[in-house]
């Protein structure tokens, strides 16, 4: 049983930036960020698979970074000139699967973190 744990959400200005950070048990795994606001559908924003291989929309590069450190097992979004628009719950998943992009790769979920970009 894989177990991911968020945190680094919080209340910031249009501009600023924050940090996510997703916190796993057991064994290595490809993980990614996805958010939710309550009028769309959870959304894949970037994927960092065991080797190190990245993955974003466009709306974020440029923006947000994702990285890892293997050997904590952690998983990190460096979100920097947040906009309103980023406003959503975040959520950690992972998964064994080469196929990143879609919630339905995904077998493990943390519990989502929010984040709320203020203009």
């Amino acid at each position: 049983q894989v177990q991911l744990v968020e945190s680094g959400g919080g209340l910031v200005q249009a501009g600023g930036s924050l940090t996510l950070s997703c916190a796993a048990s057991g064994r290595t795994y490809n993980m990614a960020w996805f958010r939710q606001t309550p009028w769309k559908e959870r959304e894949f924003v970037a994927a960092i698979s065991r080797g190190g291989n990245t993955y974003s929309i466009d709306s974020v590069k440029g923006r947000f970074t994702i990285s890892r450190d293997n050997a904590k097992n952690t998983g990190y979004l460096q979100m920097n000139s947040l906009k309103p628009e980023d406003t959503a719950v975040y959520y950690c998943a992972a998964t064994g699967s080469p196929r990143l992009l879609t919630t339905t790769d995904y077998p493990y979920w943390g519990q989502g973190t929010q984040v709320t970009v203020s203009s």
